[in-house]
């Protein structure tokens, strides 16, 4: 009771000491007190703000410096993928695979161009490899059962690998291996999305599509022409690239960025998604090309992913540092209200 009135008496005396005040130093008083809920309102970053943060900085140099000094400081609360910021991210991400040739530089065209005439140089090859490739598989039972099993384990290897992971990470409470984890999530979705309209387009013709005693011909047979089926319902125009490898160097880049600084971790991810690229060529579902250039798409797409999961953290590690750490509140002191700084350290 004794505490009710004391407290009673000090806000009589705050309110008797406000109505004496003039007009303008009770305005000045008002804008003060609201002052931290102005702050606080001025912190959170909208959505669109963020995404155009995202590819403006696409443009920029820095992206390189980002990934190649990576340390445990950049997995942190304020950086942790929500399923806001997971999907926020992931469209970030498929945008600008979309948009890409129309942010190309000079450089990256020459890179294109030099990418086109190895797969060129590549493609003169196609038909041996692809006889060499089958020869091989009919004498060797050891490559065939192989080949076998990490050909249709190839998509499962990715979902159980990458919930295993996911796993791992919350278990022992691993931001890092959580954070890499839905991050190889993010490539495998936005690689096979990429791949999946190169297919439409292009409709290449598989290997296995031809029947026994007809040569088979990497042919291109143009936009749609993936959509026709073969007689037991299987897509036969859609060679081009290979889905499998495009997912497994999605995943295997993302993890290789990420774990750069452990040399074992990028030479096994790599191991792997090369095992699944050779075994798309000795089941016969793939040209050379076919896997070279999905083996092509999954780096690029997993380099993006994880430039611009740095991009975001940058963004979002800046905007805590330039938060406000100084609020203005009122005291009441001798008589008088006065404006008081708490200051956050």
């Amino acid at each position: 009771m004794i505490e009710l009135q004391s407290t009673y008496a000090r806000t009589t005396q705050i309110r008797r000491g406000i109505l004496k005040m003039t007009p303008g130093k009770r305005i000045l008083i008002l804008l003060l007190a609201l002052s931290p809920l102005i702050v606080h309102a001025q912190v959170p970053i909208a959505a669109d703000t963020l995404i155009k943060k995202l590819d403006s900085l696409k443009q920029k140099t820095d992206t390189v410096k980002q990934i190649n000094n990576i340390n445990e400081s950049a997995y942190n609360e304020n950086t942790k993928l929500t399923p806001r910021s997971y999907f926020l991210l992931l469209g970030s991400n498929i945008k600008q695979e979309f948009t890409q040739p129309f942010h190309m530089k000079r450089r990256d065209w020459g890179k294109l161009g030099l990418f086109a005439l190895s797969a060129t140089a590549l493609g003169v090859f196609d038909e041996p490899i692809q006889r060499n490739a089958l020869s091989l598989r009919n004498r060797s039972s050891t490559v065939r059962k192989t080949g076998k099993f990490i050909s249709n384990f190839g998509f499962q290897y990715e979902i159980y690998s990458l919930a295993a992971f996911e796993t791992y990470g919350l278990i022992f409470k691993n931001t890092k291996v959580k954070t890499t984890t839905l991050l190889a999530t993010q490539a495998v979705v936005t690689g096979l999305l990429v791949e999946s309209v190169i297919k439409t387009l292009t409709g290449r013709t598989r290997p296995n599509f031809y029947g026994e005693g007809i040569e088979a011909q990497p042919t291109f047979k143009g936009p749609f022409a993936n959509l026709s089926k073969t007689a037991n319902g299987k897509r036969s125009n859609s060679s081009f690239p290979s889905g499998h490898t495009t997912a497994a160097f999605a995943a295997a880049t993302v993890f290789a960025v990420e774990f750069k600084n452990r040399p074992v971790i990028p030479i096994v991810a790599y191991t792997i998604a090369s095992l699944v690229g050779v075994s798309r060529i000795t089941e016969n579902k793939h040209w050379a090309t076919d896997v070279f250039t999905g083996a092509a798409l999954g780096y690029l797409t997993g380099r993006q992913v994880s430039f611009n999961y740095h991009r975001f953290a940058k963004i979002k590690n800046d905007r805590a540092k330039k938060a406000q750490t100084v609020t203005l509140n009122l005291q009441y002191h001798y008589g008088q209200l006065m404006p008081g700084l708490v200051m956050k350290l």
